[in-house]
């Protein structure tokens, strides 16, 4: 017995909601390429229709989610909201990798900061006077 169509909703629709991706067309891609799984299955459609109780595996800035649908949504709304949508079921050495905060690059190279200049700086007046 097949569910009412307002208790599904497209893949790259609620991934959009849930705010795993920037724009839709960045989710409908992902999902084209084969990189997410519903339920352990490969699917290459965006158009796929999701339920609360599936589970969700792709990649994301270099880890990998797993989340647990919780519910649909009709819009996209801030993030407190798009949270209430999914339970992370990702392992804690992947959340690492996505934590808040973490930066895609390591900071450093190029031109110091003023900040850096001035301890360097500093480095060179202790040097000369020892």
């Amino acid at each position: 017995m097949s569910s009412p169509s307002h208790h599904r909703q497209r893949l790259d629709q609620w991934l959009w909601h849930a705010r795993f991706f920037k724009t839709r067309t960045l989710a409908s891609t992902v999902c084209r390429k084969g990189k997410i799984r519903i339920d352990g299955a490969p699917q290459r459609k965006a158009a796929a229709s999701v339920v609360p109780g599936q589970v969700l595996t792709f990649p994301q800035a270099g880890a990998i989610r797993v989340v647990r649908i919780l519910s649909l949504s009709q819009r996209r709304g801030p993030a407190a909201e798009a949270a209430a949508l999914y339970e992370d079921l990702t392992p804690p050495q992947e959340r690492l990798k996505t934590g808040p905060g973490r930066r895609s690059a390591p900071r450093g190279g190029g031109r110091p900061t003023k900040k850096d200049r001035r301890a360097i700086e500093l480095l060179k007046a202790d040097q000369v006077t020892t």
